[in-house]
Protein backbone atom coordinates (compact mmCIF):
# COMPACT_ATOMS: atom_id res chain seq x y z
CA UNK A 1 0.00 0.00 0.00
CA UNK A 2 1.08 3.27 -0.73
CA UNK A 3 1.57 6.08 1.67
CA UNK A 4 -0.27 9.12 1.45
CA UNK A 5 -1.44 12.25 2.96
CA UNK A 6 -4.79 13.25 3.68
CA UNK A 7 -7.23 15.69 5.08
CA UNK A 8 -9.20 15.53 8.56
CA UNK A 9 -10.68 18.76 10.36
CA UNK A 10 -12.43 18.38 13.78
CA UNK A 11 -15.47 20.55 13.02
CA UNK A 12 -16.88 23.33 15.21
CA UNK A 13 -19.79 20.24 17.50
CA UNK A 14 -16.71 18.25 18.60
CA UNK A 15 -14.45 21.09 19.28
CA UNK A 16 -17.18 22.80 21.22
CA UNK A 17 -17.28 19.23 23.26
CA UNK A 18 -13.55 19.20 24.01
CA UNK A 19 -13.19 16.01 21.79
CA UNK A 20 -10.25 17.06 20.21
CA UNK A 21 -7.71 15.17 22.35
CA UNK A 22 -9.76 11.80 22.14
CA UNK A 23 -9.75 12.23 19.05
CA UNK A 24 -6.42 13.17 17.40
CA UNK A 25 -5.68 10.16 20.57
CA UNK A 26 -7.32 7.89 18.82
CA UNK A 27 -6.54 8.48 15.14
CA UNK A 28 -2.95 7.83 16.79
CA UNK A 29 -3.48 4.73 17.92
CA UNK A 30 -5.11 3.76 14.42
CA UNK A 31 -1.57 4.19 12.96
CA UNK A 32 -2.41 7.62 11.27
CA UNK A 33 1.13 9.70 12.07
CA UNK A 34 0.31 13.85 12.68
CA UNK A 35 2.12 15.93 10.17
CA UNK A 36 0.38 19.33 10.84
CA UNK A 37 -2.24 20.53 12.80
CA UNK A 38 -4.04 23.60 14.03
CA UNK A 39 -6.93 25.49 15.32
CA UNK A 40 -8.71 28.42 13.31
CA UNK A 41 -11.92 30.31 13.27
CA UNK A 42 -13.03 30.17 9.59
CA UNK A 43 -14.28 33.41 7.54
CA UNK A 44 -17.41 33.02 6.28
CA UNK A 45 -15.82 33.66 2.87
CA UNK A 46 -13.16 31.01 3.39
CA UNK A 47 -15.72 28.48 4.36
CA UNK A 48 -17.86 29.10 1.39
CA UNK A 49 -14.38 28.63 -1.04
CA UNK A 50 -13.40 25.41 0.98
CA UNK A 51 -16.92 24.03 0.69
CA UNK A 52 -17.80 25.31 -2.87
CA UNK A 53 -18.58 21.61 -4.66
CA UNK A 54 -21.37 22.18 -2.26
CA UNK A 55 -22.78 25.52 -3.58
CA UNK A 56 -25.87 24.50 -5.57
CA UNK A 57 -26.94 21.59 -2.91
CA UNK A 58 -30.27 22.92 -0.11
CA UNK A 59 -27.77 22.22 2.49
CA UNK A 60 -25.08 24.54 1.19
CA UNK A 61 -25.46 28.09 3.67
CA UNK A 62 -26.27 25.88 6.53
CA UNK A 63 -22.86 24.12 6.66
CA UNK A 64 -21.52 27.47 5.91
CA UNK A 65 -22.73 29.03 8.89
CA UNK A 66 -22.19 25.56 10.55
CA UNK A 67 -18.37 25.59 9.95
CA UNK A 68 -18.27 29.22 11.08
CA UNK A 69 -19.86 28.87 14.45
CA UNK A 70 -16.54 27.50 16.09
CA UNK A 71 -13.22 26.73 16.09
CA UNK A 72 -12.44 24.38 13.91
CA UNK A 73 -9.05 21.69 13.73
CA UNK A 74 -7.63 21.03 10.27
CA UNK A 75 -4.76 18.35 10.34
CA UNK A 76 -2.57 16.08 8.22
CA UNK A 77 -2.91 12.85 8.73
CA UNK A 78 -0.50 10.00 6.72
CA UNK A 79 -0.46 6.63 6.24
CA UNK A 80 -1.19 3.20 4.09
CA UNK A 81 -3.84 4.02 1.88
CA UNK A 82 -4.47 7.21 4.00
CA UNK A 83 -7.75 8.30 2.07
CA UNK A 84 -9.83 5.44 2.43
CA UNK A 85 -8.52 3.69 5.56
CA UNK A 86 -9.67 7.12 7.56
CA UNK A 87 -13.14 7.05 5.56
CA UNK A 88 -13.41 3.68 7.09
CA UNK A 89 -12.67 4.71 10.39
CA UNK A 90 -14.76 7.79 11.13
CA UNK A 91 -17.29 6.09 9.69
CA UNK A 92 -20.58 7.04 7.61
CA UNK A 93 -21.47 11.24 7.43
CA UNK A 94 -24.64 10.30 9.11
CA UNK A 95 -23.44 9.60 12.67
CA UNK A 96 -26.69 7.81 13.34
CA UNK A 97 -26.10 5.50 10.77
CA UNK A 98 -22.07 5.32 11.68
CA UNK A 99 -21.10 1.99 12.89
CA UNK A 100 -20.06 1.54 16.48
CA UNK A 101 -16.69 2.46 17.53
CA UNK A 102 -15.78 4.95 14.97
CA UNK A 103 -15.45 8.69 15.08
CA UNK A 104 -18.47 9.74 13.73
CA UNK A 105 -20.70 7.14 15.84
CA UNK A 106 -18.95 8.50 19.36
CA UNK A 107 -18.93 11.90 18.40
CA UNK A 108 -21.42 13.00 16.48
CA UNK A 109 -24.87 13.81 16.66
CA UNK A 110 -26.69 13.58 13.14
CA UNK A 111 -25.57 14.27 9.70
CA UNK A 112 -23.87 18.11 10.01
CA UNK A 113 -22.91 17.22 13.54
CA UNK A 114 -20.71 15.14 13.01
CA UNK A 115 -17.32 15.85 14.68
CA UNK A 116 -15.29 15.16 11.62
CA UNK A 117 -14.65 16.14 7.70
CA UNK A 118 -12.17 13.57 5.77
CA UNK A 119 -10.87 13.82 2.35
CA UNK A 120 -12.88 11.53 0.09
CA UNK A 121 -10.66 11.22 -2.67
CA UNK A 122 -6.39 11.35 -3.12
CA UNK A 123 -7.06 14.52 -5.17
CA UNK A 124 -9.18 16.08 -2.85
CA UNK A 125 -6.91 15.29 -0.10
CA UNK A 126 -4.07 17.39 -1.87
CA UNK A 127 -6.51 19.92 -3.25
CA UNK A 128 -7.98 20.42 0.31
CA UNK A 129 -4.45 19.94 2.49
CA UNK A 130 -3.27 22.84 0.00
CA UNK A 131 -6.49 25.04 1.46
CA UNK A 132 -5.48 24.40 5.01
CA UNK A 133 -1.38 24.08 4.70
Amino acid sequence: METERTLLIVKPDAVARNAVGQILARLEDEGFLLRELRMERLPKERARAFYEVHRERPFYDELVAFMTSGPVVPMVLEGPDAVAHLRRFIGETDSTRAAAGTIRADFGTDVQCNAVHASDSPENAVREIGFFF
